[in-house]
């Protein structure tokens, strides 16, 4: 759902408060388009917001999404590959998906319906999660959804209307104080899962996907994570632009104001004058760094270099990289050892930075120390051509160390074809 919040702010049947369906990936298995989480509306008279596969299952979604509204229930949808039928809805790429239906503003009083209207208050990039109940109440009120602003610092004991939706469906009744402990419990599961910045079902004490409201489908997206660029050069003009279409807020550092000043720099969203490794123990200090932020050293400078990579080094961040030939980061390794750095933290650092593309000019290098930073967030990857692979493209990313996810995650492979 979070994906189409651009759209949301003129998508007239939501805010108009009229009947309309949310179609949602719950379960994804193979190669297939989109991810969990991937929504799609349908308005009662057939409008469309959005899209699950690209067109391959859309019909077929539209098709059960109207049959909710117009008898209120909630729907779970198979759709894969079907070798015996050329005609039936399913994946040409041979995943399959798992599709829930469920009708919102049938009557007054929608969760659903509200939480798709608070959604489309949000900016595109604005921190925000959606947590919703997935089962199979047909009253036309929607199951249960909450809108939580700021996930990563979210506080659920505090936030309204969240026992509710937490409360397990099991059918095995109980004292209050054990369904307090549920929701106790559930809670504690469910914040470790946002603060993660994790998309998935969770499923609540007791059950499975879609089981008289066992489980919930949880959307995070937290703010987004910092790519710090060190050094004012060619290097760094063409890397920033490319950092930011994988979502990152990148800041440019140079300790010299005519370098940082440059008008083709403005791709980045901040531009620092300061001594690269006091701003990094600074912003270290005040909380700004943590263990999704990407360093890249492309200073080329060792009074610059040796002193940042030092302060790196001594932090919890996902990436550290230097810029530069096999000599240089020769001589970065003996400095960094004269310093009293140990071995084993130098090598997490990634220098020479890049994958081996091949790449010459400032844009093939960006392509290739981001393609180096990609690799670097899921140890199952090769860096190979997928041709030369096999097995699923796609690998479930590894978790943070920092942030572990809940064992009652149901695990999907996200793919694409």
């Amino acid at each position: 759902m979070l994906d189409l919040i651009p759209s949301l702010g003129t998508w007239a049947p939501a805010l108009a408060g009229q009947p309309f369906a949310v179609a949602t990936i719950v379960r994804a298995s193979g190669s297939v388009p989109r991810p969990v989480g991937t929504s799609m509306l349908v308005s009662a008279d057939g409008a469309v917001l959005g899209s699950l596969s690209g067109g391959c299952v859309e019909g077929a979604v539209v098709a059960a999404a109207l049959e909710s509204l117009d008898d209120g229930a909630t729907r779970l949808e198979t759709f894969g590959f079907s070798p015996d039928d050329a005609f039936a809805a399913g994946l040409t790429c041979g995943g399959e998906l798992q599709v829930h239906i469920e009708p919102a503003n049938r009557r007054r009083g929608c969760r659903l319906g509200a939480a798709v209207r608070q959604l489309a208050r949000y900016g595109p990039d604005e921190p925000v999660a959606l947590v919703r109940r997935l089962d199979g109440r047909a009253d036309g009120g929607g199951s249960g959804a909450a809108v939580l602003p700021d996930p990563g610092a979210i506080s659920l004991d505090v936030h309204p209307g969240l026992a509710r939706l937490l409360e397990s469906s099991d059918g095995t009744g109980g004292t209050e104080s054990t369904g307090e402990r549920a929701v106790r419990a559930n809670a504690a599961l469910l914040g470790s899962f946002i603060r993660s910045g994790t998309t998935g079902v969770l499923a609540l004490a007791g059950a499975g996907l879609c089981t008289s409201g066992s489980a919930v489908l949880v959307e995070t997206r937290l703010a987004p994570p910092r790519l710090l660029v060190f050094g004012a050069n060619d290097f760094s003009a063409a890397l920033l632009p490319a950092a930011k279409l994988l979502g990152y807020l990148v800041t440019l550092v140079d300790a010299r104001p005519a370098f940082a000043a440059q008008a083709r720099f403005a791709a980045a969203d901040q531009v620092v004058t300061a001594w690269p490794h006091q701003y990094l123990a600074a912003e270290a200090a005040a909380g700004r760094v943590d263990a999704r932020t990407v360093v890249c050293v492309l200073t080329h400078d060792p009074k610059f270099d040796i002193p940042l990579l030092e302060a790196a080094l001594a932090l919890d961040v996902a990436f550290i990289g230097a810029l530069g030939s096999r000599r240089s980061h020769a001589q970065r390794v003996g400095a960094l050892l004269d310093r009293g750095i140990l071995p084993g933290r130098i090598a997490q650092l990634h220098s020479p930075l890049g994958l081996d593309l091949g790449a010459a000019s400032p844009a093939e290098v960006a392509v290739s120390v981001l393609a180096e930073v990609i690799a670097a967030r899921n140890p199952a990857a090769t860096h190979q051509p997928l041709r030369e692979t096999s097995g699923p493209i796609h690998q479930p990313a590894a978790s943070s160390a920092s942030a572990p996810a809940p064992t009652n995650v149901l695990q999907q492979e996200i793919a694409w074809t």
